[in-house]
Order: structure tokens, then sequence, then C-alpha cells
């Protein structure tokens, strides 16, 4: 699409051109009170064909030289055999139009000696392949760059793409062995629970797997998966855990990191339900401010660790995996947080850009 562009815009440059050079030749015809018209215009018509089709003769047969636009010494190199072509070819080819015209209408065209002709006229065509030597070589220069770059952000998207896919994957299995574990946990003590918990877990592993190896979905696939493994654990701790769940409806089909709350809730049921006896109220929350979609997780019991530990890297795979994941996907425009409540209680928000 960039190509066909460009040559339209040249193309109409050496036209307009070419219209400029006529006027301006008719314009000092007539300033020297003559009136046959149609001589300026054949002159300047004549260059103006002649000029073309040497420039595109020279231009498909140097075409095998682009490639050495990164080394413009090598490149003028392979251009300069073509001013002998136009010092040749330019004269014998616009005058013999010239003549050719004139003879129709009866007239003999007029000019200087052969040497003089020749000697002007390749002055100009000298000036002139120059010219149009450094605008093509800039053309091409500009070219090389666009693909360039076209080629650099292929590259960083496919990194892109890679990185996200190596964190989901990373986080899939991390997922499912917490799951298994809590799962193991029951087997001896409650096999009825135990066995709820893998039917529960089936369905959660059933609706990963109809994601694929997308990286956004809906915020409705998004509850999916996060209600099914709230059931999952919350299966496990009934006795010590109650979820409220606050979602705004009409937000259901933002586009949200697949798996991106699921790490949140897993680090409360982690950090703070299995390490407490009394009861801890979990609240799950998706509202909207302004062109941002706000998800929040809190709860009542939990604790943020020191400065110095949250340094070292404390909030475990999921949370990095979470950051690392944002910033692959909108960079700056989205932003997560953990703070405290009081008097107890983390929030956790993630804050993403969604459009009205």
């Amino acid at each position: 699409m960039q190509r066909p562009r460009t040559q339209t815009v040249i193309a109409t440059a050496w036209i307009l051109f070419w219209l400029l050079m006529i006027s301006t030749a008719v314009q000092e015809y007539l300033r020297d009170h003559h009136h046959d018209l149609w001589k300026p215009v054949l002159w300047e018509s004549s260059s103006a064909l002649t000029g073309t089709l040497l420039l595109l003769a020279q231009r498909r047969f140097t075409r095998k030289y682009d490639a050495l636009i990164a080394t413009p010494g090598r490149w003028f190199l392979r251009q300069l055999p073509w001013l002998l072509v136009f010092w040749t070819a330019f004269v014998p080819i616009a005058f013999g139009i010239r003549h050719a015209v004139y003879a129709l209408a009866g007239q003999e065209y007029p000019h200087e000696g052969w040497l003089q002709v020749y000697l002007y006229e390749d002055i100009k065509m000298t000036v002139y392949f120059f010219i149009f030597a450094t605008i093509a070589f800039g053309l091409l220069s500009f070219r090389a760059m666009q693909e360039e770059q076209l080629r650099v952000e292929r590259a960083n998207a496919s990194l892109r793409e890679a990185q996200l896919l190596r964190l989901s994957q990373q986080m899939q299995p991390h997922f499912l062995f917490n799951a298994l574990n809590t799962i193991s946990s029951l087997m001896y003590s409650d096999v009825a629970r135990a066995d709820a918990m893998l039917i529960q877990l089936s369905d959660v592993l059933r609706a990963t797997l109809d994601v694929g190896e997308r990286h956004l979905v809906p915020l409705e696939t998004e509850l999916r998966l996060l209600r099914g493994y709230a059931a999952l654990m919350s299966e496990r701790f009934s006795d010590r855990v109650s979820i409220a769940w606050q979602i705004d409806d009409a937000l259901l089909a933002c586009a949200v990191p697949v798996m991106s709350m699921q790490p949140l809730l897993e680090n409360v049921f982690k950090h703070t339900v299995e390490k407490r006896r009394q009861p801890t109220a979990i609240t799950i929350s998706v509202q909207r401010d302004g062109d941002t979609l706000v998800l929040r997780l809190d709860d009542d019991s939990g604790h943020l660790p020191d400065a110095a530990t949250r340094e070292a890297g404390a909030g475990g795979i999921g949370v990095r995996n979470l950051r690392e994941r944002l910033a692959a996907l909108y960079g700056e425009r989205a932003s997560f947080a953990l703070t405290s409540l009081s008097p107890a209680g983390v929030r956790a928000e993630l804050r993403l850009p969604c459009a009205s």
C-alpha cells in the first residue's frame, strides 16, 4: 500500500515539474512577441518525454542495485554510467521529435550547430541527472528506513507475543499445581469433598482450554475462570472464607488479560486464609472510572510485607507474572497496586484501559 502511494506522489510531482517548465517557456515566448504557442510547448514536451523515458530506463536497469543504498558511494557509482546514456541519447531523441513535428507543420526547426547543441544540452542533462539521482537516493533511503522500522516492529511484536505465551504457559501449570495440592490435602480426610473439587477443577481447566492462547478475553470469560477457582478454593475453606461479588454487568465485554485476577485471589488464600483460623471476608469488584476499568480484590485480614521483603520478591510468581504481562500488553496505560486497608486487610487493584 505504501509503495503505490509513493509512486503516485512521485509521478504527480514529475508532471507538475514539467507543467511548470512548459508554462515558463510559454511566458518567455509570449514576452518576445511570438504567437505560435505550440512551439514552446513542443520544445518542453519533447524534453519531458525524452527525460521520462531515459529515467524510466535507468530505473529499470539499476533497480537491482537498490541493496547498495546503505553504501551511497557504491550506489552512485552504479548510476554514473547512465550519465553517458543521457549525454548521447537525449539530443537525438528530443531534437528528432522537434524536427519531425516541425516538418509536419511545413517548417524547419532552427537551432545552433550540433556541437553547441550537444554541449548546452549535456550540461543541462548533467545537472538534471545528479538532481534526480539525489532525489531517487533520498526516496530509496526513506523506503529502506520504513522497511527496517517495520521489520523491527514485527520483531518486537513477535518477541512480545512469545513473552506473553511464555508467561501464560508458566502461570497455568502454577495454578494447576496449587489446585492439585489442595485436592491432595483432602483425599484421605474427606473423599467426597476431594471428588467435588476434582469436578470443579475439570470445569476450570475446560474453561482455560476454551480461551486457547489468547492473551485478552472479555471480562465475562475472565470472571467465569475466577468464579471456578473461587468455588474450588471455597470448597476447601468453606468455614473460613466468604466471597462477595460486586460486578457491573455493563462492563462484561471489556477486554482483560486472561487469568489476571486468579493469581490475586490465590495470594489471599495462600497468605491469609491458610494462615488464619478466623473467617476471612473477600470482596471482588469491577467498576468503571472514566475510560478505565478498575478491578479490585479486598480482604479484611491480610497484611502487606514490609518494603524490604517486597523488594526481595514477595508476592510470588503470580504477581510478578501479572506485572510483566501488563507491561507487555499495555505499557504505562495499565497499573497494578497493593495497598493496606484499615484496620486490617489488603487491596489489590488492577486498572486497565476500557473505552466506552
